[in-house]
């Protein structure tokens, strides 16, 4: 499983809404029923590299950071009790 990446756009102090584009190599297995329909099971995801991150609020990607594990658990806490008001 790839771990979870935190972003924050430091134009705007979004933390929560990010568009990520992402090229990402699979392996599936694929059940088609009698009727033709089909089911995906058992994905592996072999490997993945983001390509891109823009941020929703202000709409570019100029500004987006990569948050390290402390941080990003102090970024947690401040959305709990209101987060970061626009303009920050």
């Amino acid at each position: 499983m790839v771990p979870a990446i935190r972003y924050r756009c430091a134009a705007c102090g979004n933390l929560t809404r990010f568009d990520v584009m992402t090229d990402r190599r699979t392996r599936a297995f694929h059940h088609y029923s009698v009727g033709g329909e089909l089911s995906v099971e058992e994905e592996e995801v072999l490997s993945e590299e983001v390509v891109e991150v823009r941020c929703r609020w202000c709409g570019h990607g100029r500004g987006v950071e990569i948050l390290s594990e402390s941080v990003a658990a102090d970024a947690v806490g401040d959305e709990a009790v209101g987060g970061p008001a626009v303009g920050e």
